[in-house]
């Protein structure tokens, strides 16, 4: 124990603070990770939903802050405790995704590195075995400061985590791991490579040949057999190559736009997932925007989820002179941590992104 405690509390510690910074970093993204985990398709609590947000900051915060109190050895009980609560918490739910397939990606280290359901249980374990080693090997952590520094050491660690959470909530994610970042080119994200690795599939062909079931393996030719065909399975072996970007479009009622507009060397982006959730005060500041960067030779559109009725209504509301394109919700909440948010782009490439907070921060 005197071995062990040590290096679980230094792994166990590090890697709580390390998770919780990643989703601390975005909690908005975290926020909707857990709207999906409280939908009625997989933990069936949707009561929940309205509060993702709230919650999300409490519990990223709170992970981070059990990291330092383990580091530093504050209330080793209290934190101990915690922990192994949290894990077995998190270790169940990764189990209920992986084997019920509700949940692609846990969101446990946010967008910085995707884990699949049975990857995000495998690590759950792991840490859930670190954990009880410090359960109980409790009495070996110790504080490594005295009293009023340790205690000062978590205060302030506590006030730090909720300051940038706050912080990164008012204004955009301060690293932006998603293939939608200043630097990015959109275009090329959404592309696949000629010589990228295809998909490998397998597929499970069942036939009645005089009466007893035979069963043929393919790569998705269909087998020639002297039989009655019966049923096929597919189970993909190798995904290949996936795209960064799979469900970005701008579409107008008629037509595909995409190509279009990233190709422009000027343009500005409006992102607003959902008119009707929308912030006032940022629907508040388009119209200027608008219109200062089309007198500066910019092409300035909208992209939104929302229908006809909620885009009238904005822009009668608000006086926007731009055309709204539609998108798919999810893949807005994506581009942007911010409704409404704005993009600058040079033939697809992101040049600026704010949060509706800094938009007069935008240099056209």
């Amino acid at each position: 124990m005197k071995i062990l405690v040590p290096f679980s509390r230094i792994f166990v510690g590090i890697l709580f603070i390390i998770s919780g910074f990643i989703k601390l970093n975005d909690p908005l993204g975290f926020s909707y990770k857990l709207q999906e985990y409280f939908s009625a398709e997989v933990l069936n609590i949707p009561f929940l939903e309205p509060y993702a947000l709230i919650i999300s900051v409490l519990v990223v915060v709170f992970e981070v802050v059990l990291g330092v109190f383990l580091l530093i050895g504050y209330k080793p009980k209290f934190t101990v405790w915690s922990l192994l609560l949290m894990i077995v918490f998190f270790t169940f739910l990764t189990f209920y995704s992986a084997y019920f397939d509700k949940v692609k990606d846990c969101g446990c280290f946010g967008d910085a590195l995707k884990l699949t359901p049975w990857e995000s249980f495998t690590k759950d374990v792991v840490l859930l075995v670190f954990v009880l080693i410090l359960f109980f090997g409790k009495t070996y952590i110790t504080p490594i400061f005295k009293p009023l520094p340790t205690t000062i050491f978590a205060l302030l660690s506590f006030i730090a985590s909720l300051a940038f959470g706050n912080h990164v909530l008012m204004h955009l994610p301060s690293i932006d791991f998603r293939a939608y970042k200043i630097g990015d080119n959109l275009t090329k994200n959404m592309s696949t490579p000629e010589d990228a690795p295809k998909a490998i599939q397998e597929f499970t062909w069942v036939f009645n040949v005089n009466g007893e079931e035979k069963i043929i393996v393919t790569d998705g030719s269909y087998p020639t057999v002297e039989g009655d065909y019966v049923s096929v399975e597919t189970e993909v072996i190798d995904e290949g190559y996936q795209p960064s970007i799979l469900d970005f479009s701008i579409e107008s009622e008629e037509e595909d736009l995409t190509d279009v507009f990233l190709a422009q060397d000027k343009l500005i982006m409006i992102v607003s997932y959902n008119l009707d959730t929308a912030e006032k005060e940022g629907l508040q500041k388009l119209k200027t925007l608008s219109e200062k960067a089309q007198s500066k030779g910019y092409t300035v559109i909208g992209l939104s989820a929302s229908g006809k009725d909620a885009i009238a209504n904005i822009n009668k509301t608000y006086g926007l002179g731009f055309e709204f394109y539609l998108c798919d919700e999810k893949a807005l909440k994506t581009v942007v941590r911010s409704n409404p948010g704005v993009l600058e782009l040079n033939q697809g490439t992101v040049q600026q992104k704010v949060h509706w907070n800094d938009i007069d921060n935008l240099d056209l």
